[in-house]
């Protein structure tokens, strides 16, 4: 039984994309490790910015400086 852990910082992140994510991480264990999507959990927990941080700086910090995690 896979469980998936996915962990995020809380920007917005909309109940449509956490659905594909769970859809997409089950169908990608399924084609690699031929695991039952019925026997697979997957977990998404978000963090406040404030909780969350890198390069030495706490991610809300980052935000406001204009640092994002986006695609360019």
């Amino acid at each position: 039984m896979p469980v998936i852990k996915i962990e995020l910082t809380r920007e917005n992140v909309s109940r449509e994309q956490k659905r594909a994510l769970i859809q997409g991480v089950t169908a990608l264990v399924g084609e690699i490790l031929n695991k039952d999507p019925m026997l697979t959990h997957v977990v998404i927990q978000e963090f406040d910015t404030d909780n969350w941080g890198y390069d030495g700086e706490q991610v809300s910090i980052l935000r406001e400086q204009g640092i994002s995690s986006d695609k360019k």
